[in-house]
């Protein structure tokens, strides 16, 4: 079973290829293809209230290809969700109707409680640990984190905040906001005392990558900050030419470290895993729940 996944970030677009395969006991998902497009709609969405002209035309262009891409893929079926750049921009009914008469694909946005869902879709939880406490999933992107506490069976709370990497670099992340995120992180953890949190996101997958972790195991809080510490003490500069980041998240992985450490901090959490499965691949999980009647 072949399916797809578009993802229309604030920092950029994504296109998943994934198969899966049901011959098992349980089904195996491969991701074939992931390309991504370095389109930061957040810039012009939480600064101006609009995604600009030239955007507009970058963005419809790559829904084009990646329209071609899918039908000579031919996936059974695939999802295009856009969050929240295209959740605030005031121009999104015009940009949604342009992608749907020159690409033919149907981008539907979502609400931060749907992105909060689909992103719980992909059950990371059970390919971690054999421990039974509760997860805090922190999902940090370019306009809102998203949260999730759950346990193995079922989600105990979630909340999406407006509160994300490009935000922060424009200074649009109000204290009121950042204390309610603090005090809502500290209310259900304090509640429920997870053992461990679950990041996803690009800027956490880059972060684990810095830390030369080994591949299925987590970092500490003290990883963590220590790779913060690295990145604040280089200049942009220094952390696309010394550290090898890309232009696009040699600034935003700063912010978005913060995040996760605040969030971890808040709700007294000393590791983190990174499965390094997003948005993207949840939607592959709700495609795949909604066809997979038609194979068993």
């Amino acid at each position: 079973m072949k399916f797809a996944a578009i993802d229309v970030g604030s920092n950029a677009v994504r296109l998943l290829l994934s198969r899966v395969d049901t011959n098992g006991v349980e089904p195996v998902f491969e991701n074939v293809s992931l390309m991504r497009m370095p389109i930061r709609l957040g810039d012009d969405a939480f600064v101006h209230g609009h995604i600009s002209e030239e955007k507009i035309n970058q963005l419809v262009k790559t829904m084009i290809s990646f329209r071609y891409l899918m039908e000579a893929y031919e996936p059974l079926d695939f999802m295009a969700c856009a969050t929240s750049a295209l959740r605030e921009a005031k121009n999104t009914d015009g940009i949604i109707h342009r992608i749907r008469d020159e690409s033919g694909i149907e981008l539907n946005v979502i609400s931060g409680r749907k992105e909060a869902r689909i992103i719980y879709s992909n059950h990371i939880e059970k390919f971690l640990t054999n421990d039974t406490s509760p997860y805090l999933h922190i999902d940090v992107g370019g306009g809102s984190t998203e949260l999730i506490l759950f346990d193995r069976n079922r989600v105990l709370a979630y909340k999406s905040f407006n509160i994300g990497a490009i935000r922060m670099i424009e200074g649009l992340v109000s204290k009121e906001e950042w204390n309610a995120m603090k005090n809502w992180v500290k209310s259900v953890t304090g509640e429920y005392q997870p053992g461990s949190s679950i990041g996803s996101g690009g800027n956490i997958g880059k972060v684990f990558s810095l830390a030369n972790a080994k591949e299925g195991t987590p970092l500490s809080y003290g990883d963590l900050k220590n790779i913060y510490d690295l990145l604040r003490g280089h200049t942009l500069e220094q952390r696309i030419m010394k550290l090898g980041l890309k232009p696009d998240r040699a600034d935003v992985i700063v912010p978005a470290s913060k995040i996760y450490l605040s969030v971890m901090k808040w709700g007294n959490v000393k590791e983190i895993h990174v499965p390094q499965w997003g948005l993207a691949d949840g939607m592959i999980h709700v495609l795949y729940e909604k066809h997979k009647h038609r194979y068993v």
